[in-house]
């Protein structure tokens, strides 16, 4: 094994997949530090690797189950922007393939920006179909954040190319012919949702980012719309957009005394 220089075992690790390799076993026995310290940082990343493969089969128990039922274009649906202060609530409805394997997939909330934007482009490559629904402030003004976040949901079904035959719904309920399955935190239950729920959220952060173009001093690209020290103050100092949000505090106080004014 002596023999063997570092860089070619680094070489030969990084095409192994499996703990049973006899080439595993064999260079268990190099008693060189760099030889130990590349087995060990291989020995991480397979343990690291086969516990996301083991969370994404969890992921995957609400689709298999349905898929042995018999149905095949299983729609899972997720929103986005029910809590900020300013710009469009976002839905998103997904059709997965039965194939679809995305180690790392979760909540879009429990990922980095990175990620998001990296699994975005997997799953519009790869999925069956997407829809996306979308109601802006004067919407939800009108009727309500929870109504609105049911609408643009139902939008985001209207809007999937293939007609769902299942639906997995992230806590919602919703009034529809399709059959479907309210689930509580369904984003980290169910690999449709979650992929909903990246599909929503990119969405929306890229509409957030076009609007900071336009009303910088609200903050828009770094706070999406929520209610950070930074939002208020340029609230109280520009006022209030049309994208803001006149049903929600501060906004609806701020409104109030505008027009009093």
């Amino acid at each position: 094994m002596s023999t063997t220089t570092i860089k070619e075992i680094k070489t030969k690790l990084a095409l192994i997949t499996t703990n049973d390799d006899p080439f595993i076993e064999e260079i268990a026995k190099d008693e060189r530090k760099g030889v130990q310290l590349l087995l060990k940082a291989w020995k991480n990343k397979r343990e690291k690797e086969l516990l996301l493969h083991e969370k994404f089969l969890a992921l995957t128990s609400y689709e298999q189950d349905l898929r042995r039922k018999g149905y095949r274009y299983i729609a899972g649906i997720d929103e986005v922007g029910r809590g900020p202060l300013a710009g469009p609530v976002v839905t998103a409805a997904v059709i997965l393939p039965a194939d679809f394997y995305l180690p790392g997939i979760d909540d879009s909330k429990k990922l980095s920006e990175q990620k998001r934007e990296e699994y975005f482009a997997i799953i519009q490559k790869e999925a069956i179909a997407i829809g996306i629904g979308m109601l802006d402030a004067k919407e939800i003004d009108r009727i309500n954040i929870y109504e609105a976040t049911k609408q643009a949901m139902l939008m985001a079904i209207e809007e999937l190319p293939a007609k769902p035959d299942y639906l997995l719904i992230d806590a919602m309920k919703l009034v529809t012919q399709i059959p479907s399955t309210s689930i509580i935190k369904g984003d980290s239950k169910s690999v449709s949702i979650a992929a909903a729920s990246i599909i929503a959220k990119v969405t929306r952060d890229h509409l957030m980012k076009e609007l900071d173009k336009e009303f910088s001093a609200y903050g828009f690209g770094k706070n999406m719309g929520y209610g950070t020290k930074e939002h208020i103050e340029a609230l109280k100092k520009e006022g209030i957009t049309k994208y803001h949000r006149k049903s929600f505090s501060p906004v609806k106080e701020m409104a109030l005394s505008s027009n009093n004014g």
